[in-house]
């Protein structure tokens, strides 16, 4: 006892105390791997990026600064603006068609049927398929000449349309392939739907409430939240749109930015990649980069600024 006094603390709290920086200690030895990714592998190249979209960089030469021509260069870009105009287009369409979607597809898989685990499954493969393998399928399918879609509205006499071939198309192309692989989203809402309680749907049903008014008033607000990280993470996905518009229209771009019949598939990071590895502008590059970088922070900013009118969370006093 007096030795405990004499040491200032009891023999215990020194244990914890001792144990509390072991763990400290070991716990951050564990994650210094991962740490050191983020910081070189990750975060090192983004202010390196930064740092260069103020130069004239073309790799075969040394950075030249040239303060903010890059930024100012941008807005007199013609394809910068074009690959803009494309990439919210697709942005438009997509985002609202893979919510609805999968949504959709969740409602069905939800239901308690016979051999519902193997539709679930059969429904989750195509997400296995890689996105280059998958758009390769999906070109060849939509083509306008023999693709398979197109085959049994000719044989009906119906008119076809030329799909990616055709200005006109080539966005609704690109969307209706990504409703291809659409089980992670399915997946996510699924689980969103399965965590909403079934008190409330009995407490709805002893009111009376009708399939569409518990679908309105529980079904909708319960998983609004899971809505909503879906709508972020499509618009952010959906803004970074690359391996489906190399496929589909970079292996055929020539030396002036063509990506199909009147640029209609200049996507932007498409645009992005042109320029840092067919003209090796690097410098103009990482410019463009960070100006997406900035669009899509803006966009998620008002996005989470947006959610306090439309989404619910289960916190004291129901609200956002």
């Amino acid at each position: 006892m007096q030795a405990s006094a004499v040491s200032g603390s009891p023999p215990r709290r020194r244990f914890w105390r001792r144990l509390n920086f072991e763990d400290t200690f070991f716990g951050w030895l564990f994650i210094l791997p991962s740490v050191l990714g983020l910081l070189l592998v990750r975060l090192g190249p983004v202010f390196v990026s930064l740092g260069l979209s103020f130069t004239k960089y073309e790799i075969i030469s040394s950075p030249k600064w040239v303060g903010l021509a890059n930024y100012i260069k941008l807005p007199t870009d013609r394809l910068w603006l074009k690959s803009i105009s494309v990439t919210l287009k697709y942005v438009v369409m997509a985002v609202p068609a893979t919510l609805v979607t999968a949504y959709a597809i969740a409602l069905v898989m939800n239901r308690d049927i016979k051999g519902i685990s193997f539709y679930r499954t059969l429904w989750y493969l195509p997400t296995l398929v890689p996105t280059v393998a998958s758009a390769a399928i999906w070109r060849w399918a939509l083509n306008p000449e023999f693709g398979p879609i197109n085959y049994p509205l000719k044989a009906l006499g119906l008119p076809a349309p030329r799909w990616y071939a055709d200005p006109k198309w080539a966005i609704p192309s690109l969307v209706f392939m990504s409703l291809w692989s659409l089980g992670n989203s399915t997946l996510i809402f699924l689980a969103a739907l399965k965590g909403v309680p079934d008190v409330l749907y009995e407490a709805a049903e002893v009111d009376g409430a009708s399939t569409l008014s518990k679908f309105r008033h529980i079904t909708l607000p319960m998983t609004s939240s899971i809505i909503f990280y879906q709508m972020i993470m499509s618009i952010i996905g959906s803004f970074q749109i690359f391996a489906a518009a190399w496929i589909f229209y970079g292996l055929g771009g020539d030396t002036i930015g063509s990506a199909g019949p009147a640029n209609a598939g200049l996507f932007y990071v498409l645009y992005l990649y042109r320029n840092a590895f067919g003209y090796f502008k690097n410098g103009y590059a990482c410019a463009m980069a960070w100006a997406l970088f900035l669009a899509i922070m803006l966009l998620t900013w008002l996005g989470f600024r947006s959610q306090r009118a439309w989404v619910y969370y289960e916190t004291e006093g129901g609200g956002a």
